[in-house]
């Protein structure tokens, strides 16, 4: 079958590469559909953004190469946009400014709830998650899981992107030791958090990342999410969150499996301005 990935990062923001040998690479290994989706640029310092006076440079770059590879592959413009309460912008404001084809919503900083401070929950080091969960949350589990499981509810319901990035990405640096993945208050938090999404009419994204990382020992979302998604009626699409060429379909294989295990037919791909179902 023909691969397909909507979430994409460059040198324009945390990836290895320029945009074009993504490309090659993605035509080389049989894709369809490449979109690349820079994180959006965000109000503080960091290290992993798009900044805002590359947005121009970023958003001509991938369109040429749109127009360039017409007739081979299907090249699409997204951003990545963090939801953070009163302090990330709207989506549509980076909708409508980049001229996006679509937005992909996703969590990656927690507010603290005494507001000194964002719990980073993703990169590589496990470390700086740690610090976080008990300097910013107290080691409270439950807090912690429970607020980001509320500031994804509350992204889907303001600002309703089209596709919600690796939506159980709280696992991935706790490897079970704080909380485990099969705690009932924890499913349920999860499940209220789907049903959130199924409402807003969202696509979920099925994300390989973690385990070609080796930091995380199942897919974003695992197979009881993805049963809970199925019975929801809750779209899905397969992504590899690529930060480098090589990484496009690492796992896809082993995410079919897991896809078709629960009881999943097809994912959503988009296609000349509208999504599509693609049978799997």
């Amino acid at each position: 079958m023909k691969w397909i990935s909507h979430h994409t990062h460059s040198i324009f923001c945390d990836g290895s590469h320029d945009p074009v040998e993504y490309v090659k690479t993605a035509i080389d290994k049989n894709f369809s559909t490449l979109a690349f989706s820079s994180h959006a640029p965000l109000p503080f310092k960091n290290s992993f953004a798009l900044h805002k006076d590359k947005v121009d440079e970023y958003c001509s770059t991938i369109r040429s190469l749109s127009y360039e590879y017409a007739g081979r592959i299907e090249i699409y413009l997204s951003m990545e946009i963090d939801f953070i309460p009163e302090l990330s912008d709207d989506f549509e404001f980076w909708k409508k400014r980049a001229g996006l084809d679509f937005v992909i919503g996703g969590v990656h900083l927690l507010p603290s709830p005494s507001g000194n401070g964002l719990w980073f929950i993703d990169g590589p080091i496990r470390n700086t998650f740690d610090e976080g969960f008990f300097n910013l949350f107290g080691g409270d589990a439950r807090l912690a899981v429970r607020t980001y499981f509320e500031q994804i509810n509350m992204m889907a319901e303001t600002q309703a992107p089209d596709i919600i990035a690796h939506f159980d990405k709280i696992k991935m640096h706790n490897q079970e030791r704080f909380f485990s993945v099969e705690d009932d208050w924890y499913l349920s938090l999860l499940r209220e958090s789907l049903e959130v999404i199924a409402k807003k009419g969202c696509i979920v994204e099925i994300n390989t990342r973690g385990i070609y990382k080796a930091r995380c020992n199942e897919l974003f979302p695992n197979l009881k999410a993805l049963k809970i998604i199925k019975e929801l009626n809750i779209p899905v699409t397969l992504s590899s969150d690529a930060h480098a060429p090589e990484d496009l379909d690492k796992e896809y294989p082993l995410a079919l499996e897991v896809i078709r295990a629960a009881g999943i037919k097809e994912l959503m791909v988009f296609s000349f301005g509208k999504w599509k179902a693609m049978g799997i």
